[in-house]
């Protein structure tokens, strides 16, 4: 992979647009989430993406699509949060400008089925994006933020290197090694949903990061399967497992540990593999800065990224 775009840093102030690429989101949680982030110094625009519906996607793949396009276009938008995963993000791939969004860069951010969107933008337009908390799904709840998300939106403003250690829960050495490469990767099931098209994962010389959730232990099996066929392990520098968030047997008794299938499927492919990681569908949702240049210790048990701003 060729060096990224980076994006500049937020600032006080600074816009954020928040974006709807994939299912409805919680209008009355968004609401508040946005709230959160102007207490915090963002200032907040929201457009139509929380009153748009289109079956069971915010809008019709045209329109989800032109959101995103016109806030990297709107020179007063300085970053563009998505709202919420769900399904639908890989229907408007085809239908992003990359050369639109390479030409005006700036902070991307989500998780879950936005992994599609976060792999074809990096892979098309070269930029680097955030694998962080959304607004309906993470930042929109009751509860106060934890200290480390909060933490993590504020880096934003005030960026440096991060750090990943076992300060946020135990990290496990499935193969002990050190690697170096950028971060790539997120959820499990986009990851595999990629192979075979244009926007398929390259996990040459990167470290991989898979998190997923509500998949049975035997699903997980068979798409971490799909993408030792394809190469995927074999081809990365390093493996980090996160969360796999309520991921047990639920129709299919007996089964296999998650464990066990990381060490039929991953463990093989000879390269070093941190298991525990608090990335994904799980409270506090660490940061992963995606095309961030990285290095993984598993004797350390640390994650060393580089400042992944301009």
């Amino acid at each position: 992979m060729n060096e990224l775009i980076k994006p500049k840093k937020l600032k006080e102030g600074s816009v954020i647009g928040v974006a709807s690429p994939a299912g409805i989101p919680d209008k009355e949680k968004a609401l508040k989430a946005g709230k959160r982030l102007e207490n915090m110094g963002f200032t907040i625009r929201f457009g139509d993406a929380l009153d748009r519906s289109y079956g069971y996607l915010a809008g019709t793949d045209k329109e989800r699509a032109a959101e995103i396009n016109d806030l990297f276009q709107d020179k007063t938008v300085d970053a563009v949060f998505c709202a919420c995963g769900g399904y639908g993000s890989p229907r408007i791939a085809p239908l992003l400008d990359y050369e639109l969004i390479r030409a005006h860069p700036k902070v991307f951010w989500g998780y879950s089925d936005v992994t599609y969107l976060h792999t074809a933008i990096r892979q098309e337009a070269g930029l680097l994006t955030f694998h962080g908390p959304m607004l309906s799904s993470d930042l929109g709840h009751d509860e106060a933020l934890p200290p480390l998300t909060e933490e993590h939106l504020r880096f934003l403003k005030h960026p440096g290197k991060l750090a990943y250690t076992e300060a946020a829960g135990r990290l496990e050495a499935l193969v002990e090694g050190v690697a170096e490469g950028w971060l790539v990767g997120g959820n499990l099931t986009l990851l595999v949903n990629s192979l075979g098209t244009p926007y398929e994962i390259d996990t040459k010389g990167g470290l991989l990061f898979i998190e997923e959730t509500e998949e049975e232990p035997y699903q997980i099996d068979r798409m971490l399967n799909q993408l030792k066929l394809a190469g995927k392990f074999k081809d990365a520098g390093g493996i980090l497992l996160c969360d796999f968030n309520d991921c047990r047997p639920k129709k299919r008794k007996p089964s296999f540990s998650l464990k066990e299938l990381f060490e039929h499927h991953i463990v093989p492919a000879g390269k070093p593999v941190l298991s525990g990681f608090k990335a994904g569908h799980c409270t506090p949702n660490f940061l992963f800065p995606a095309g961030a240049k990285s290095r993984m210790n598993t004797y350390a048990k640390t994650v060393m990224i580089e400042n992944p701003f301009s």
